[in-house]
């Protein structure tokens, strides 16, 4: 029914317009009794099999739904009925901002893809922190941090630090979003030095805490052989506790999409499934390299239930999707941890 009748429907809308108008529609069917159930009827698998345990956290399945979807932890109660096994909020800045103008976000629809070039648009943290009080505790929460444009790079860390000491009390795990191609001045958080400082940063306010939260890095899909050592290095080095493979890319290879479509378009982050085998490369070379010493979450392209088992095969502990979930609807969930069970 979605991909018959609701999605081209949607798709004669603006992404962004019609992204927001579906969390009306989610949020207001949520609140008639007996919807809530029924989603969960329809979407939900059960099943202990699918219990992943990671870094101290029990997910109750290992699909999740990736940052930039609910950025302001808005959804994430309603969104649990639909099957997620855990949910990333954010990216979350210090202050809320504006992004980058419209329009920004572009659907690739013969490529199944998405570019965007949102910039972290966001309520900032006071409002994300005020939306996660009302944790219903489907399910684990995971907090995507980030900088604000406007901030000078010697005050990157105090960004970082900030979101990470509000968000503590109220998200399961954190990511150190270090990648994302979408915001202004950020190859100072691509140099492995500053790397080490932020994590440290990180994880000495972390172990402060009565209770450690993990944190992650999340990297781009785009890095060299010798970028993904310097990873494997790194994790080794600052003992962080996992890695997100991969956010959007910048590269434009291989498109269906028109030179002139993609001129039109300008700059942003690929994803979806033009992205899919890249970041299925570099999980595979994470953990073919660090000898799987590193949980990974595979993320990129997964419109299948079989583009998910791909991606654990290659090394991926858990996977999220983002852009499959909007080109095939909340039934993509159910239909790969119905396929992970017939693995199990």
């Amino acid at each position: 029914m979605y991909k018959a009748i609701i999605r081209p429907i949607f798709f004669l809308f603006d992404p962004e317009k019609i992204h927001y108008f579906t969390f009306s529609l989610i949020r207001t069917l949520s609140r008639i009794p007996g919807f809530p159930a029924i989603f969960r009827g329809m979407y939900q698998v059960n099943d202990k099999k699918l219990e992943r345990n990671l870094f101290g956290l029990t997910f109750k399945n290992p699909v999740g739904l990736a940052a930039g979807f609910d950025k302001n932890a808005v959804l994430y109660n309603e969104l649990a009925n639909f099957g997620f096994g855990f949910i990333e909020i954010g990216t979350v800045t210090p202050k809320g901002q504006e992004g980058n103008p419209k329009k920004r976000l572009f659907r690739l629809k013969d490529d199944q893809g998405i570019i965007n070039r949102m910039g972290f648009n966001n309520e900032g943290l006071q409002a994300a922190i005020q939306k996660l009080k009302g944790n219903a505790g489907r399910l684990i929460i995971g907090g995507n941090i980030g900088k604000n444009t406007q901030t000078l790079p010697e005050n990157y860390t105090a960004d970082y630090i900030e979101c990470f000491n509000g968000l503590h009390p109220h998200v399961d795990y954190f990511v150190l979003n270090v990648s994302c191609p979408n915001v202004g001045s950020h190859a100072k958080l691509n140099d492995k030095d500053y790397l080490i400082e932020l994590i440290t940063a990180c994880q000495k306010l972390n172990n402060t805490k009565e209770v450690q939260k993990p944190i992650l890095l999340k990297i781009a899909p785009d890095l060299n052989d010798i970028q993904l050592d310097e990873i494997i290095a790194l994790v080794a080095e600052t003992k962080i506790d996992g890695v997100i493979a991969s956010n959007t890319s910048t590269t434009r290879a291989n498109l269906k999409a028109s030179e002139e479509r993609l001129k039109e378009i300008g700059n942003g982050g690929v994803s979806g499934q033009p992205i899919k085998n890249q970041s299925t490369k570099v999980i595979r070379y994470l953990a073919e390299n660090s000898n799987k010493s590193f949980p990974i979450i595979g993320v990129g392209g997964i419109h299948s239930a079989e583009d998910a088992l791909e991606k654990i095969e290659a090394g991926a502990d858990l996977v999220q999707i983002y852009t499959g979930f909007i080109y095939e609807g909340p039934s993509l969930i159910k239909k790969i941890n119905k396929a992970i069970l017939k693995t199990a």
